[in-house]
């Protein structure tokens, strides 16, 4: 779904969720009341009524009674990887995404390393692999499966130094809500070597992931190879 298609109260959702997770709106503090929503946005009673109550069930806000629109934070992290993408669990603010391999629809691979469901299984993956990059630095490379259900144009958008999660949940409101990953530490191929610029049986951190969403029978899939000669990936628990 284009941004520009978006119903009234959904763009009010994005906005009010984007000062949310800036600071804009600190956790404790209290959103502005329906009345001056409505009046600062042109909206109506409903519409502002229904962004705050998705708010609500994104755990974004809680409601009081006599009080108004409680602002706090859900957590936004997934072990030592933020759900919100690699780029908020490294070192470093700045980080470009190069892709390796456009989107493509295939069959899923027959030995995967996470058991996908029938559903999922029926309608194929879309594949695509990406190289994040910090100062210059191949740092991640990020091999992904995502199911082929109901993402209209998906092969088609740019990527490139782009947010996967981001356009999944504003194009097609599927949001990260949980997952699972295994860790351990390989030594570099010769091809992931050449990838990720180090040489061949250095150090490298490999991943497996699968993220759990908003949507039944529709899981993320991911597979990283993390370069950790001059940065660090973190997380809070």
């Amino acid at each position: 779904m284009a941004e520009n298609k978006l119903p009234q109260y959904k763009k009010l959702y994005e906005i009010l969720r984007k000062h949310i997770l800036s600071g804009v709106y600190e956790e404790g503090s209290l959103l502005p009341s329906e009345n001056e929503l409505c009046a600062a946005h042109g909206l109506t009673r409903p519409t502002v009524r229904h962004a705050l109550e998705a708010l609500v069930q994104d755990g974004f806000i809680s409601k009081k009674q006599g009080k108004g629109s409680i602002v706090r934070k859900p957590p936004q992290d997934i072990g030592i990887l933020s759900i919100s993408g690699t780029s908020t669990a490294i070192d470093k603010n700045y980080l470009q995404t190069q892709i390796l391999q456009k989107p493509q629809i295939i069959r899923w691979p027959d030995h995967f390393h996470f058991d996908i469901s029938e559903i999922e299984r029926d309608f194929g993956c879309i594949y695509m692999e990406r190289l994040r990059i910090v100062d210059g630095q191949p740092v991640f490379y990020d091999i992904n499966h995502i199911p082929n259900i109901n993402l209209p144009r998906f092969t088609s958008r740019s990527f490139e130094n782009k947010s996967l999660f981001e356009i999944l949940r504003t194009q097609y409101q599927i949001e990260v809500k949980g997952g699972q990953q295994k860790l351990k530490a390989l030594k570099a191929t010769e091809e992931i070597g050449q990838v990720l610029n180090i040489k061949k049986g250095n150090p490298v951190l490999y991943i497996e992931r699968k993220l759990f969403t908003n949507r039944e029978n529709f899981n993320i899939y991911s597979t990283i190879y993390f370069n950790s000669e001059k940065h660090a990936i973190f997380g809070s628990f």
